[in-house]
């Protein structure tokens, strides 16, 4: 599998009582296909799959496959502490016709590099299909290392890794030693340096509300390869990511983003909270602020 363009990791929107808005999940991944998007991920953090029982997952799987009907390809999220229920998740993408699966670290169980490559080739030879890796050391306390990527690379079905650990050198690394696995953006603020380097895609939570203006830098560093204009569209983006990750509250900006343009997303589930009324009025100058200056540069590289 290829991986070019922008990936989704769409959200899960809920009701007040908390249960799935499966009206709401649908529209979302409807918008995101009429806007350019290149696939949906369905079990990321975003869709706040933490918070979720097995039988959700499992059927948000299968709904997202039903909605797409195969055109944009679909990657579920396989995470979760215990090697077994990954197993799980991962045999279930492939029976709702999932084409990849996202393997990350298990969370807190903190397992040295062997321990955790032999988590993601167990998972390899349930499911047999192709696996983007998902190194987020931030969150799961460890980072996929060489002797990880060394031991899960001799898989012909680790085709890809999000790459979230934030440190510039990763992405030197990788393209350098390990170009046989696709890399691709995981750290927004990165995003023009994992162009640079040769990295054809961007898994990013803000294209569910800003798809149009994600696929524009793509579009003009990996398409156009034309990096000035890339750089002007990834300064404009910058205040936007800068608020996405203030306090802690990444989910919460992402679902308010998309009630902005008009789609239900509802709170997130317990123990996050809803944006207080300071936090929406400060995300709402950043996202109209950035949508008008990309506007602008769109325009401009028609006259």
């Amino acid at each position: 599998m290829i991986y070019d363009g922008i990936y989704t990791p769409v959200i899960t929107p809920y009701g007040e009582d908390g249960a799935i808005d499966r009206d709401g999940f649908a529209a979302m991944i409807e918008h995101l296909v009429a806007s350019g998007v290149h696939g949906v991920i369905v079990g990321g953090s975003t869709g706040e799959y933490y918070a979720q029982t097995s039988q959700e997952r499992i059927e948000l799987m299968h709904l997202a496959k039903d909605i797409l009907r195969d055109r944009l390809p679909l990657i579920i999220g396989t995470g979760a502490i215990r090697t077994e229920e990954s197993i799980t998740y991962a045999q279930a993408a492939k029976e709702a016709g999932a084409d990849s699966l996202l393997v990350a670290t298990p969370p807190y169980a903190v397992p040295t590099e062997r321990e955790n490559a032999l988590h993601a080739l167990a998972i390899d030879r349930a499911a047999n299909m192709p696996i983007m890796l998902y190194n987020y050391p931030g969150r799961m306390g460890v980072c996929m290392g060489e002797e990880y990527l060394d031991r899960v690379g001799r898989s012909k079905n680790v085709v890809a890794i999000k790459e979230s650990s934030g440190d510039i050198n990763r992405v030197h690394l990788l393209a350098r030693d390990y170009p046989h696995i696709q890399m691709s953006c995981g750290m927004d603020d990165q995003a023009l340096e994992f162009f640079a380097w040769g990295a054809k895609s961007w898994v990013c939570a803000g294209s569910n509300f800003l798809p149009k203006e994600h696929v524009a830098l793509h579009r003009a560093c990996v398409m156009e390869g034309n990096f000035d204009k890339g750089r002007r569209i990834m300064s404009a983006m910058l205040p936007l990511m800068r608020i996405l990750e203030q306090g802690g509250q990444f989910i919460q900006c992402v679902k308010h983003g998309c009630e902005m343009d008009g789609f239900h997303a509802g709170p997130p589930r317990a123990p996050l909270r809803p944006l207080n009324k300071d936090d929406k009025r400060a995300l709402e100058q950043v996202v109209r602020t950035l949508k008008t200056t990309i506007a602008a540069i769109e325009a401009e590289d028609k006259v």
